[in-house]
């Protein structure tokens, strides 16, 4: 290699390492939060090589124990706000070289939107604070707080932190701003998920659910909105508990019309407007996941329409439709 593709190579690699560390800096600066970790006395702290929240609802961490396996007989990990206190079992795993892991991994849940049956801590919204309670084999009391793991910087396909899937309550591993690792619980918002929608030759069902309402789901309406003029068309949809389906009205949608329009669909309460769209997932971008095929669909008076059910780049439920042109048909 020249000495000038070799000064390119070095100036190059520079600059990626510098913006690497620019873009760490700024998501540790987000999910850092401005509360406290550490107690009016300090404790010891032990430094996670595993802590995340998986699917947006399972807790995962790995801890390795300062001293040896020997020292520990039993050991919890706590979450605590204000004076509330949960804590979760971590198993022992003794490692070749002697020293001790502690793991765990325990479903979370809303304290407030989640089955009440349902197994795990349940958490309120706020920040919690993570320490390890152990008992030695002595009968000596310990308590460590953990560490805030590194932040990796890399824009994958999946997002750190999605929102819980039974719940629609979003469970953060956050940063104190004294280093400290610690649970951000935030509630979900009024939203209408879309569960998944069926296309059959002669029409497209819509299934979903309402989470976090503020009234009983049959006090809410459904409604196809065209994009770009504001025509509404009413939709008829069957209620089962907070689940709703309906069809796509899709003989009205298209009357009177000869090019391609594209509809949104909402749930409206009074002015409250929901759009219906698919929040509950892991991927960052879900037009580019999603995808599904434009269809050939053929209503009840025996039109034909060129239809494409899909997810829009934030996640919302479309439908672009036409009627076939004689020209069309012919061809």
């Amino acid at each position: 290699m020249s000495e000038a593709l070799l000064s390119h190579a070095v100036a190059a690699a520079k600059r990626a390492r510098r913006t690497a560390g620019r873009i760490r800096r700024r998501v540790e600066q987000i999910n850092t939060v401005p509360a406290l970790g550490a107690r009016t006395r300090p404790r010891p702290t032990v430094r996670p090589v595993h802590l995340s929240v998986l699917a947006g609802r399972t807790l995962n961490l790995a801890v390795p124990w300062p001293g040896s396996a020997a020292d520990v007989t039993e050991a919890r990990l706590v979450l605590e706000r204000r004076g509330r206190r949960h804590s979760v079992v971590l198993e022992r795993e003794p490692q070749p070289d002697g020293r001790l892991l502690l793991t765990a991994t325990a479903p979370l849940r809303h304290a407030r939107h989640d089955d009440p049956a349902a197994p795990g801590p349940r958490l309120d919204d706020g920040i919690w604070r993570l320490t390890i309670a152990a008992l030695g084999a002595d009968g000596q009391k310990f308590r460590h707080a953990i560490a805030a793991p590194g932040v990796p910087a890399a824009d994958g396909p999946t997002l750190p932190s999605p929102p819980s899937a039974t719940s629609g309550a979003t469970f953060r591993p956050v940063r104190s701003v004294d280093g400290h690792a610690m649970l951000k619980v935030t509630g979900p918002r009024e939203h209408a998920e879309l569960i998944r929608f069926d296309l059959r030759w002669d029409r497209i069902t819509v299934h979903g659910r309402l989470l976090a309402a503020g009234l009983p789901p049959g006090d809410y309406s459904v409604e196809a909105v065209r994009r770009g003029s504001g025509t509404v068309v009413a939709v008829t949809p069957t209620w089962d508990g907070d689940r709703f389906a309906f069809d796509v009205p899709l003989a009205a949608m298209t009357r009177d019309v000869r090019t391609q329009r594209m509809w949104d669909f909402q749930l409206r309460r009074g002015r409250t407007r929901i759009k219906i769209a698919r929040r509950l997932t892991d991927v960052r971008r879900p037009k580019k996941v999603f995808r599904t095929p434009f269809r050939t669909i053929a209503t009840e008076d025996g039109a034909l329409l060129r239809v494409h059910a899909h997810l829009s780049a934030a996640g919302t439920f479309a439908v672009s439709c036409a009627p076939f042109t004689t020209n069309e048909e012919t061809a």
